[in-house]
């Protein structure tokens, strides 16, 4: 992102889904009601006409601007020839699984029909997004920025922002969205991105006084690609990624990786790249945007891994609760189970597929399928996948990743402890290496080419959660699994019973849940 000609004096506040705004809210009452109409619409992001996904006529659709624990009421209307979802990317839906908006715990809303959405942003603060969680919807938009302020008199550990900027990044696909599902459908593989866009524009432009704090929320909304943000003439500030306050340091550039709301403009082939370009202007400025864009930083791989070492939970700050982040204290628990779960790309009747330790997932009625805790060098089978594990179960989870490309991984209905990043093959030996004093809380991590992520993740969420790959073609083709949190012991302190709108089809049809 590159402006024009200017003093530094600006200083930029980074929130990472990357970031967290603070705004005072008065006499807002604690239930907000919405009504959404899902529609297709004709228009030329990359000076193309294409048909995209528009909620309200709008692309991207519309920002959900709420407060810590205000109780969400909206109502979707799908006008789409297909089934369709919304999943609200970072909600954790607290005992509510029956409100994520995945196939794995939703039934799509037909067309021409409708659902009422009822979640709550329990004890959350920051910044997240929703987006299409059916078919390949997500390659012609239907996404926006979900911003959680925090509750009025809740100390937050920076100074409060004059403003701030919400930037949805991402790649971008010229090609139908149902071409692409059809090509991914027949065997083949995603195609590079014909380019990137700013909140569904190639040039977007923002305007701030000198000398003045601004906060930018960043997310990234594509499909498969990384990007590196930067601003001409200017560092960062780091102060909230994903929900967590942390240790505020400056940078000159950010990764944000697929899903994260922070990695490089960079598709997964190495040798291509592409650019998008916003403007940010001072409000006195009267001369043209000028220079070149700043550089990549140096060093690739190894500098992107040493970065994301960099972010640290800010252990006295406040969240969504007056009292301190670290106050639960995840490195003194002993994992009740570990996981090693490993990503590849294997062809299953000469079509492309990707697979979770030899199982390409698909939704299907057949019975769930368990994974086993560790790799598996055998045949890779086509199944609908759960990981069963029970209610405050403490997990280690080991990504490792063996190909040459970044992976992303998501889960739905938590956020985790990312406590480490290494290259090669994950072994035993490699805890020590972990931090167990102050990693960051997050919904979405990288797992670099060749190496391995540890996160560890207190289960206090019941209910069926989506586990998943941030690539989105990567998610369509089985990268992804359920994770199953039971207690056998039927509670309404554990979760909620099924709403008396939810949806029904396949074997549910009929039935009461």
């Amino acid at each position: 992102m590159a402006r024009g000609k200017a003093t530094s004096l600006l200083h930029i506040l980074l929130l990472g889904s990357l970031l967290i705004s603070l705004v005072s809210v008065k006499g807002e009452s604690p239930y907000k009601f919405y009504t959404w109409t899902v529609t297709y619409g004709i228009i030329s992001p990359l000076g193309v006409p294409q048909q995209v996904i528009l909620i309200n006529g709008q692309f991207p659709g519309p920002k959900l601007e709420v407060v810590t624990n205000d109780n969400i009421i909206l109502n979707l209307i799908n006008k789409l020839d297909q089934p369709f979802l919304l999943t609200w990317n970072g909600i954790k839906q607290r005992k509510n699984s029956w409100q994520d908006g995945v196939l794995g715990t939703n039934c799509p809303i037909p067309p021409n029909s409708n659902f009422t959405y009822k979640f709550q942003t329990k004890d959350q603060i920051g910044t997240y997004n929703y987006f299409p969680s059916t078919a390949f919807h997500k390659a012609a938009g239907g996404f926006g920025a979900i911003n959680v302020y925090a509750r009025p008199r809740i100390p937050i550990p920076y100074p409060l922002p004059v403003s701030d900027f919400t930037l949805l990044i991402g790649d971008w696909f010229k090609t139908n969205h149902k071409t692409l599902q059809q090509r991914l459908d027949s065997g083949g593989v995603l195609p590079f991105p014909d380019g990137m866009l700013i909140n569904g524009q190639t040039q977007t432009s923002f305007t701030g006084d000198q000398g003045k704090t601004y906060m930018l929320r960043i997310s990234n909304v594509g499909l498969s690609s990384t990007f590196n943000f930067r601003i001409q003439g200017h560092k960062m500030k780091v102060v909230e990624v994903e929900g967590s306050h942390v240790i505020q340091n400056d940078y000159e550039s950010l990764d944000v990786h697929v899903g994260q709301l922070l990695h490089r403009c960079k598709h997964p082939v190495p040798e291509k790249e592409l650019n998008v370009t916003g403007l940010l202007r001072y409000s006195n400025s009267r001369v043209p945007a000028s220079g070149a864009p700043p550089p990549l930083p140096p060093g690739e791989l190894i500098w992107s891994m040493r970065q994301a070492r960099t972010f640290r939970w800010n252990l006295t700050a406040n969240a969504a609760r007056p009292n301190p982040q670290g106050s639960f204290h995840y490195g003194k628990i002993k994992p009740t189970k570990s996981f090693v779960f490993s990503n590849s790309a294997p062809l299953i009747n000469g079509k492309q597929r990707y697979a979770v330790n030899g199982v390409s997932y698909v939704n299907s009625e057949t019975p769930h399928e368990c994974y086993s805790e560790l790799p598996s060098n055998s045949r890779v089978t086509v199944a609908t996948s759960v990981v069963q594990a029970s209610l405050h179960d403490f997990l280690e989870i080991v990504f490792q990743n063996n190909e040459k490309s970044v992976q992303s991984w998501h889960l739905d209905g938590y956020d985790f402890w990312v406590v480490g990043f290494g290259s090669g093959q994950w072994t035993p030996a490699k805890r020590r290496l972990y931090n167990l004093a102050d990693a960051l809380t997050r919904h979405t991590t990288q797992v670099y080419p060749n190496a391995w992520t540890t996160i560890l993740v207190s289960l206090d969420n019941q209910g069926m959660w989506s586990m998943r790959s941030a690539r989105w073609d990567r998610q369509y083709l089985g990268q992804q699994f359920y994770l199953k949190v039971w207690d056998p012991v039927k509670s309404l302190a554990n979760e909620y019973n099924p709403p008396d709108n939810l949806l029904r089809c396949g074997k549910a049809v009929g039935r009461h849940l």
